[in-house]
């Protein structure tokens, strides 16, 4: 896919759409590593400026699929367990909920919620079929977290976006062609826009630009992530015993995709919803 990124950006912010800057601290957590003069300690100090996001990292990497089985209490272990790209990429990840978040509103609370729990059965996921797809947890977490985000985006700029669309529940997704038809956008393409700004791989921001679909232009890690994606959404439907029609229509090729049979899809969605009760 071609886009003239700096044209979009410009044609969204003729219409009021504003793709949010990235935080003071990734920009500086960024910088520090460019520098290649750094230490676990100088990047805890950097991360530990926003409590919020501290307390945000934490609560992840405590997840079996990052901590592997060690205590972690400090940032400085976080780095040192995790690794430092690893924990980049999660930071990277968390500090979108901050940059696009409106306290006074319940349904950023139940939005930024169910993101994140799909970006943790993704990385439950990618972490099970890593030899297949090639895709690793914090990657797979990274998408999780983005993969709606242009969502909250068009919120901030259209105050009736969730009415309009009727996301009204923590199990309904948006319908593309009903925002089109409404605000003549949609939320994957600003998603795409998003991601690309805030400079995340290329394969992960190809997979939010596709998510809703399994891409017959993308191969590779791409098309892979989009399968994790789209795997992690329906197990996060069967657990809340909510209907996914779009799995009726692509769950075959998402199997396929991330090598699970389709006799073995029971067995591994009951393993990974233990894990994930597990962490809870």
């Amino acid at each position: 896919m071609v886009i003239d990124e700096e044209k979009a950006l410009q044609e969204l912010m003729s219409r009021g759409v504003k793709i949010p800057p990235q935080p003071k601290v990734l920009l500086e957590f960024q910088q520090k590593l460019q520098s290649d003069d750094y230490d676990a300690r100088s990047l805890a100090k950097i991360i530990g400026q926003d409590p919020g996001l501290v307390s945000m990292l934490f609560r992840a990497v405590r997840s079996p699929v990052f901590a592997r089985g060690k205590e972690i209490q400090t940032l400085e272990q976080v780095l040192m367990v995790i690794g430092v790209k690893q924990t980049y990429n999660l930071v990277q990840s968390l500090a979108l909920s901050t940059a696009l978040s409106d306290g006074a509103r319940k349904v950023y609370e139940i939005f930024w919620t169910r993101s994140q729990e799909v970006a943790q059965l993704a990385a439950m996921i990618a972490a099970e079929q890593i030899s297949v797809c090639n895709v690793f947890p914090d990657q797979a977490y990274m998408a999780g977290i983005f993969h709606e985000c242009g969502v909250p985006v068009l919120m901030q700029r259209f105050p009736d976006y969730c009415g309009k669309i009727h996301l009204d529940s923590a199990c309904c997704w948006p319908d593309l062609s009903a925002e089109d038809e409404t605000f003549k956008v949609d939320h994957c393409s600003v998603g795409y826009l998003v991601a690309r700004h805030w400079k995340l791989p290329e394969f992960v921001c190809a997979a939010i630009r596709y998510h809703h679909e399994m891409p017959t232009d993308e191969a590779g890690a791409a098309r892979s992530l989009v399968g994790i994606l789209q795997l992690a959404i329906h197990f996060y439907h069967r657990m809340a015993r909510a209907e996914d029609p779009l799995w009726t229509r692509i769950g075959d090729q998402v199997l396929t995709e991330i090598g699970i049979h389709l006799e073995d899809e029971n067995d591994f969605f009951e393993r990974i919803s233990d894990k994930f009760n597990e962490k809870q």
